[in-house]
């Protein structure tokens, strides 16, 4: 049975409905005999759009299908994932807003005690979640199609380093029983199979969906014409991969050159049971249909069955996303191949939209938590090289997408590093009936304001720091020795500390005591103990605190992780230093000088350095000589 649509209330803006069922006898009282679609997830339900289900969830919902929710079965128990019955085009499988070996172990493999996306915190997802939801549902249900998405199939879609069993692993798809996989931002593709499904297609017919990895028997695959190699690219195979680390590092580089939506290849990678096929990149959502999405009716509130709160809701429960995309291109992030490098923007009258309808809300009390993306000051930013018109499809006129030789840059010509619309659209925000304070608390990138030829970019850093920072204002430099820095992508020491400087003078003026929050990483491919002792004595010299720090971590699917697993750097193929074992308990020590449980590592670092000076009593010295652990 198929959901009747939503009701409208002013200027066309949904009204708020109930939550997606993820019971039988809430789908009764939706009118619903049988679900088109149930979506199973490691999360439990949030109905807000910065929680990946939920979110497909209610664009498959205003597509006019019946959706239903199983969130954080008990993957022991056949009752769980049978409580919604057997839908009638497809089960979406996804294991959550993080990867879930992220989510269950920590940098040093030790497993966490508190799982933020579940009510109360407590542990209830299984590790490599996406496998053993997708392994269930396949038993129970194996005439129905599957899909896999989020992040943690999207990112493990090819052959790739799994850090936490220090192997490499095949990609999800030839691991898991699924049809097929969506692979970053998913609305365009699932809403086309699902589209497909309807019209009676098999799923087995459906392999050239933009967004989406397919598979083909070993024999198939042999049995056809060679491919076009103008259209199709084949890489290094998982055998290949597995065993040599330089093929390893051969095969990221060119499946990370084709992940862009206009000029991307399909990208064909044989694994030893079945060959997996990677279609071109979904493309972007336009202005429009961005807008439509982030102004569905969600009610922002975990399912109302839960009797504890699920604490990663609490800090975004009243932010605003604002657009998608990030052009970094840092080495640890895993963005370009997920949301891509093309940032898309919405409207200003939609962001407005969305923060009146906060100040209707049960609980909302004046302040807008965020307001931003995955770097808040993107936010309307392009390139003429990518086309506005992103609906026109590939091969259209203009349509060239990201450069394919270099990476962004703000010092770029044709990228537009312009702050005047996030200006006006702060400005818009704070001048909302009901709305006190609307913080920027999502980062930004301090390099983008010194860029801004406009005059904007200064004009952005006075009104954030006049209205938009509570005393605090988060920035990634991430390191500051310039080798470092250039093997994460960064801008150089010196662009941070022309932005501190203006950062300080923009507070002076403002009257205000205000201070930089920046984030570092330790251990990151590149990095040498001299290196960590330059940003130790960078961390003393400024008087900042060290607690928002990251001890490098080897995710899927990043430049990084490629480094840190091959020792190659797998654009220019040259070595990359990698640090292991001590030395990587070593470099974070120093990051976290002061506590005194590192002491002993701190003196071990200095003096492999041969920094010995910073070793005593002195001013600038780090660590005493005696005392500690």
């Amino acid at each position: 049975m198929r959901k009747g649509r939503r009701k409208k209330v002013r200027g066309g803006a949904p009204s708020l409905s109930p939550p997606l069922p993820i019971s039988r006898e809430e789908a009764r009282r939706e009118g619903i005999d049988r679900f088109d679609v149930v979506l199973v997830s490691g999360d439990g339900y949030v109905d807000h759009p910065s929680f990946g289900v939920g979110l497909i969830g209610r664009v498959l919902q205003d597509a006019g299908y019946a959706v239903g929710i199983i969130p954080q079965p008990d993957w022991r128990r056949d009752e769980d994932f049978r409580a919604l019955g057997e839908p009638r085009l497809f089960f979406g499988v996804a294991s959550g807003n993080v990867d879930s070996m992220v989510n269950n172990l920590s940098p040093n493999k030790k497993r966490r005690r508190r799982d933020v996306y579940s009510p109360g915190g407590r542990l209830l997802r299984p590790d490599r979640a996406a496998i053993v939801y997708a392994n269930r549902v396949h038993s129970l249900f194996p005439q129905t199609p599957l899909i896999l998405g989020g992040i943690e199939a999207s990112l493990r879609r090819f052959a790739h380093y799994d850090f936490w069993s220090d192997s490499v692993r095949g990609s999800i798809l030839a691991d898991a029983p699924a049809d097929l996989v969506v692979f970053g931002m998913g609305e365009r593709p699932i809403l086309e199979v699902a589209r497909r499904l309807e019209a009676g297609d098999g799923v087995g017919e459906i392999r050239d969906v933009p967004g989406t990895l397919v598979k083909m028997g070993v024999g198939e695959w042999r049995a056809t014409d060679p491919p076009d190699p103008q259209r199709v690219l084949e890489i290094p195979s998982f055998a290949e991969v597995a065993r040599d680390k330089r093929r390893y590092a051969e095969a990221f580089r060119l499946h990370h050159s084709e992940q862009d939506p206009f000029r991307g290849r399909t990208i064909v990678q044989p694994h030893p049971k079945t060959v997996v096929i990677q279609n071109p990149p979904a493309l972007p959502l336009t202005s429009e249909e961005l807008d439509k999405i982030y102004e569905l009716p969600f009610t922002r509130a975990a399912h109302p069955s839960y009797r504890e709160a699920i604490p990663a809701l609490e800090p975004v429960r009243f932010s605003i996303t604002t657009h998608r995309g990030c052009f970094g291109s840092c080495s640890f992030c895993a963005l370009t191949h997920h949301q891509g490098r093309i940032v898309q923007s919405r409207s200003i009258e939609s962001v407005v939209r969305e923060a009146e309808r906060l100040t209707e809300l049960p609980g909302f009390k004046g302040v807008i938590q965020d307001v931003g993306g995955p770097t808040a000051n993107m936010y309307g930013m392009f390139c003429s090289r990518w086309r506005a018109d992103f609906g026109a499809g590939i091969g259209a006129e203009g349509a060239r997408g990201a450069c394919a030789d270099r990476l962004c840059s703000p010092d770029c010509p044709t990228l537009a590093v312009d702050h005047r619309r996030q200006v006006e659209l702060l400005r818009r925000l704070r001048e909302i009936p009901g709305v006190r304070r609307v913080f920027v608390s999502s980062g930004i990138r301090h390099d983008l304001i010194l860029a801004d030829q406009t005059g904007a970019g200064q004009e952005y850093l006075e009104e954030v720091c006049r209205h938009h920072v509570s005393g605090h204002l988060k920035v990634a430099p991430e390191h500051v020795s310039d080798e470092v820095l250039k093997a994460m992508h960064k801008p150089t020491r010196a662009v941070l500390e022309e932005f501190r400087q203006r950062f300080r003078e923009a507070s002076r003026e403002e009257g205000k005591e205000q201070y930089l929050v920046p984030y570092f990483i330790s251990g990151h491919p590149g990095c040498e103990i001299k290196d960590m002792v330059e940003l130790a004595e960078y961390i003393r010299d400024h008087r900042l605190y060290s607690e928002q720090v990251q001890d490098f971590t080897p995710t899927p699917m990043t430049v990084s992780t490629c480094m840190y697993h091959s020792g190659i750097d797998p654009f220019s193929g040259k070595a990359v230093h990698v640090p292991r074992g001590r030395e990587k308990e070593i470099q974070r020590a120093l990051l976290q000088f002061r506590d005194r449980r590192n002491w002993g590592l701190v003196r071990e670092g200095l003096r492999i350095a041969g920094r010995e000076d910073l070793i005593g009593d002195g001013p600038r010295c780090l660590v005493p000589k005696d005392g500690g652990w």
